[in-house]
């Protein structure tokens, strides 16, 4: 039973992102996907797909001879799981802190905060209308 656990390591990262850009392929076609990105070995993207499948971060199917692999968790939500850890690991669970951060370290100022201000009244008025 495939146990449903842990952010994703940085390997892990490189092959979901392949997943999620081509929906779905076995190991041959994840190795192909990382092309331009530092070689792996066959081997490497076959266990680490298997540690996934145990993570429960993606399901295979048997095609043919070969397991066909696909996310089951989305971007999204996998980008969502990393924040939330590094947010309770890094500063205690504190978005202030967090915000403070990166506005001391300039890579928040105030232009950047005024566009995503508008984008998250944007998100919230898309929020609101009927679907």
């Amino acid at each position: 039973m495939p146990k449903k656990t842990g952010v994703l390591t940085p390997l892990e990262r490189r092959l979901m992102r392949v997943l999620w850009d081509s929906g779905a392929g076995n190991v041959q076609k994840v190795l192909q996907g990382l092309s331009g990105e530092p070689q792996l070995a066959y081997t490497t993207v076959q266990t680490t797909l298997n540690v996934l499948f145990r993570k429960g971060k993606v399901k295979r199917r048997l095609v043919g001879r070969a397991y066909e692999y696909r996310a089951s968790v989305t971007q999204e939500a996998a980008d969502s799981h990393a924040i939330k850890d590094v947010l309770h690991r890094v500063f205690k669970g504190s978005v202030d802190d967090l915000l403070l951060t990166l506005v001391r370290s300039r890579q928040l100022d105030a232009r950047k905060l005024a566009q995503l201000q508008e984008r998250l009244r944007n998100a919230e008025s898309n929020e609101e209308e009927p679907t």
